[in-house]
């Protein structure tokens, strides 16, 4: 089959970094080649692919500093889509709604994977009116907040089976990985591993958006014992990381549609703990 991938263009493909989406977009396609597909992906133009690339943008857009108007590069990458559309048997998007009004104009046969959270009430009109658009979720929650779009099928995320080897004995502290944001609550996972005495090491990016809540509220928290901030890894050292925790801390404070980050550690030997859904203190 000739396949098209979009992808977003805020991270590569796939991301040097943190970048789920993006990661998965990666995983997808070259599977898909390897399988003896015609594919092309659409990303930015500092991707790493066996597919055929077409760049919509220079380069990631979060690692250009530069770039102000995300939706810009987005808009002209559907119309680099648009002018190939006839090439293609099916389109797979990965690029949210976006897409949407377009595809009711081109004959295309598409899907759309919604890889992020659906339970903004913004969202609910928006699929009302677009209940005719094939959507794919990542979980089965996920689909919660939005029961009456076109959902045709549940895709859970899978790893390349030896990306991340299983590791057997413990370790001796305690991981948060992923993104520093208030949402997903570095200073509650923080908080845990100082009631229980424990040293906790924080592998995670900050977005600019978020450059003022690490600044003020979690940058002194950093201060005290037993925390340690590295940064933003990447596949090369989550190995070593998560397999060398005991275990990975995930006290999030939104509806997490997947959790891919909680499956990587997992992966490793390396158990999540997390709060059941609604049960999290506030």
């Amino acid at each position: 089959m000739k396949i098209a991938q979009v992808a977003p263009l805020f991270e590569s493909v796939p991301p040097p970094g943190y970048g789920g989406t993006e990661r998965v977009v990666s995983w997808l396609t070259e599977e898909l080649v390897r399988l003896g597909h015609d594919v092309t992906l659409f990303a930015s133009g500092d991707s790493l692919t066996n597919a055929r690339l077409v760049p919509g943008s220079p380069k990631s857009l979060r690692t250009n500093p530069d770039c102000s108007d995300h939706l810009a590069h987005h808009i002209l990458m559907l119309e680099k889509l648009r002018s190939r559309r006839s090439k293609f048997d099916v389109v797979h998007f990965h690029t949210d709604y976006l897409h949407f009004p377009l595809c009711r104009e081109w004959p295309l046969n598409h899907l759309t994977t919604l890889h992020g959270r659906l339970d903004l009430p913004d969202l609910v009109p928006l699929f009302r009116e677009f209940n005719d658009v094939p959507v794919v979720s990542i979980s089965l929650e996920q689909r919660r907040p939005l029961p009456g779009a076109n959902w045709i099928g549940n895709v859970y995320h899978g790893l390349p089976p030896h990306l991340l080897p299983f590791q057997p004995q413990p370790g001796k502290y305690l991981a948060f990985i992923g993104r520093i944001s208030p949402e997903k609550r570095p200073d509650r996972a923080i908080a845990i591993a100082i009631a229980a005495g424990m040293q906790i090491k924080i592998a995670a990016k900050v977005d600019r958006v978020d450059r003022a809540y690490f600044d003020y509220q979690i940058k002194p928290l950093l201060e005290q014992p037993n925390v340690h901030f590295i940064g933003e890894i990447g596949d090369a050292q989550k190995a070593d990381f998560l397999g060398n925790a005991v275990a990975c801390l995930a006290p999030i404070d939104w509806p997490e549609p997947f959790g891919l980050n909680m499956i990587e550690a997992m992966s490793c030997g390396t158990p999540t703990i997390a709060f059941e859904k609604d049960q999290s203190p506030r």
